[in-house]
């Protein structure tokens, strides 16, 4: 019990090994260099990659391509300033929730215990299956150029006055991208889990409401009307917490909405013009990766969405037709705040869910189903 109470922000179990990784590049929690070398050549890089674009007179996969890399390390580079710039709020936003995990931890309730080692585990289970797949994705990155006819680097860059692909400038260049690579994915990854973490634990609190209200009939006397107060204060708390999380991330869920269909647009581009079979695998492999990251992202705010509606279903299935009037009234307060679920907001205004999804993807297949009668 000692552990728990003198346990770290940064070493709560559920967040695995998320924050570790953001204390080791100080964007959280520490303070120091590591955050400037690891952001500062990422903003130049990002500003060469759209400067090659631009002047670029190379064949239209190779462009769609850089296109695609350089939307994603621009989403990479905003993640990382998002969390330099806010950094305060969101270490007070930890230490809120972390107050919220030990009280659940030092829970006597056996199923609450069990609700956040379940939690737990599926957080370390995504955590560790998006660092996974950044790996793959930064060896996809890095291992491209060694399998072309010709010389290319793992993504483009501008630099006036050099030809990149003349030695010596060609492997000092591959040797720099080499190594940014694995730094943008400790920006970019962590991040991700990070968001999904504090809609887990959201989710987790609305189980822990559910069970509390379903175990009512257990009770006797004044102790039900204790226990729903109880629930109401709880519920306050975690309409708090979600509100915390919005202020936090609504404005970059927007970012990252524009970003995700703009990648897909490019990928699908690039896979109807795609002229081997290994440049359609290529383009395949990173619509799974950029779609994979982002889907458990929706997933897991519809499931809060709908988890927190259901607190009101539990509390309607309790014993409410034996208690007391005013304690019926006071039940009913619950249910009514229940009816209006909790949301994660993309821009402050729609929520996250999987219907948001269905609605972007089905406006991406009619762009692809339009590129396809055009170039097809």
């Amino acid at each position: 019990m000692d552990d728990v109470q003198t346990m770290s922000t940064s070493e709560m179990p559920i967040f695995d090994i998320t924050l570790h990784l953001m204390k080791f590049w100080s964007y959280l929690f520490v303070h120091n260099w590591r955050r400037y070398v690891a952001l500062t050549p990422f903003a130049l890089i990002n500003v060469t990659q759209y400067v090659d674009i631009y002047l670029s007179s190379e064949s239209l996969d190779f462009i769609i391509r850089n296109v695609y890399l350089a939307v994603l390390f621009t989403n990479t580079f905003v993640r990382g300033v998002q969390l330099c710039v806010q950094r305060t709020r969101y270490e007070r936003f930890l230490e809120l929730f972390k107050g919220y995990y030990i009280q659940l931890l030092n829970s006597s309730d056996l199923h609450i215990r069990q609700l956040v080692a379940d939690a737990t585990q599926l957080s370390k289970t995504i955590g560790r299956i998006n660092l996974v797949m950044g790996t793959c994705s930064c060896v996809g990155f890095v291992t491209y150029p060694i399998f072309g006819s010709e010389r290319v680097l793992p993504y483009g860059m501008y630099v006036p006055g050099i030809d990149k692909y003349a030695s010596p400038y060609y492997e000092i260049f591959f040797v720099v991208q080499f190594i940014m690579t694995p730094m943008g994915c400790c920006m970019y990854i962590p991040y991700t889990n990070l968001v999904v973490t504090f809609t887990l634990f959201a989710i987790l609190m609305c189980r822990v409401l559910q069970h509390k209200l379903r175990t009512l009939q257990q009770l006797r006397g004044i102790r039900v009307r204790h226990e729903i107060i109880w629930c109401i204060r709880y519920q306050v708390k975690l309409a708090r917490l979600v509100d915390a999380m919005n202020e936090l991330t609504t404005n970059l869920h927007l970012f990252e909405f524009l970003c995700f269909g703009a990648m897909l647009c490019v990928l699908l581009f690039s896979l109807i013009i795609a002229q081997t079979i290994a440049q359609t695998i290529i383009v395949i492999f990173y619509m799974v990766m950029i779609f994979a990251n982002s889907v458990v992202l929706y997933y897991v705010a519809n499931e809060l969405y709908f988890q927190s509606f259901y607190i009101s279903i539990a509390a309607y299935e309790s014993n409410w037709t034996d208690l007391d009037i005013e304690t019926q009234k006071t039940l009913k307060f619950l249910i009514m705040r229940s009816q209006k679920p909790l949301a994660i907001l993309v821009g402050g205004v729609y929520p996250m869910n999987l219907k948001m999804l269905q609605s972007l993807l089905n406006v991406i297949y009619s762009f692809f189903t339009l590129l396809r009668r055009v170039y097809g």
